[in-house]
């Protein structure tokens, strides 16, 4: 019994003095270093002391959106071609274009439209000054008027519509008219961006238009009267510039197919579009 507490003693003498080393380390007994002290050491090599902390003291409306760079007041202005071109094949050659430009803010702007389409016979096209104003995360309302020009005699137009994003990510515009004499008529764009590559995008469109009564003068029937289906591939040399080709077919119903005819012109077309699409 003695000879085993002479091995015994110096064996827990050892067990303690290893313990009381270990509680002393600011690990084991979860204390950090002292600010303005040097941190432990890892791999030898002394490690960097923890940044200070700076809290952010009382600041003002305006100084946090100079800060952040969020001024939802700013105003912006922006014009866009979405199709300048030219189209051909069995039909007449024609030029055409599709352009819009704005001006406001993130809620409420100021909208411009313009689209046609023109031969060596014939010209369509129109004007829309409209107050668009932001409803929901992806739609605005659109107010104000429209003007058709080009042959025959000019109308116009209040109009009412909708433009935004619908599911699947569908750019879409659909806008109701009145105008003169009790005329009304309707018009539905959709269009996608499919984008192939981080340049190149495929973007098939639609578009059809309706008119409540007959207007001869401007050779249109009453009810649905065309229908506008085409695909462009355009390739974007910057995302303000991007040259483009695609294919447009077109198609007239009811009466207003029959007046295109009375004029010597087709009812339905397949066209081939080269041209360019371009912002700033």
């Amino acid at each position: 019994m003695i000879r085993s507490a002479r091995w015994l003693a110096p064996a827990l003498l050892s067990v303690a003095a290893v313990a009381q080393a270990q509680s002393d380390t600011p690990a084991a007994s979860g204390t950090q270093p002292q600010s303005g002290t040097s941190a432990p050491s890892v791999d030898g090599q002394p490690s960097q002391p923890p940044p200070e902390a700076h809290a952010l003291g009382p600041i003002s409306p305006e100084d946090m959106r100079r800060l952040m760079q969020m001024d939802d007041t700013r105003r912006f202005a922006t014009l866009m071609f979405d199709e300048l071109e030219w189209r051909g094949a069995n039909g007449p050659q024609a030029g055409a274009w599709d352009a819009q430009g704005w001006y406001g803010g993130d809620t409420d702007k100021a909208w411009l439209k313009t689209e046609g389409v023109h031969t060596d016979r014939w010209t369509a096209s129109s004007a829309e000054l409209l107050w668009d104003r932001v409803v929901s995360p992806w739609w605005s309302a659109q107010v104000g008027a429209r003007n058709d020009f080009g042959t025959g005699p000019s109308r116009s137009w209040l109009a009412l519509g909708l433009e935004g994003v619908a599911p699947y990510m569908f750019k879409t515009e659909a806008t109701l008219y009145v105008g003169e004499s009790g005329r009304t008529a309707a018009r539905v764009k959709m269009e996608y961006d499919l984008y192939l590559t981080q340049r190149l995008v495929l973007q098939p469109k639609a578009e059809v238009n309706a008119y409540g009564k007959r207007d001869s003068a401007r050779a249109l029937g009453s009810g649905v009267s065309d229908l506008e289906l085409g695909a462009r591939v355009r390739y974007e040399l910057r995302r303000e510039l991007a040259p483009y080709i695609g294919v447009d077919w077109s198609r007239m119903f009811g009466s207003t197919a029959d007046l295109a005819r009375a004029d010597g012109r087709d009812s339905h077309d397949l066209q081939l579009t080269v041209g360019v699409k371009f912002w700033f």
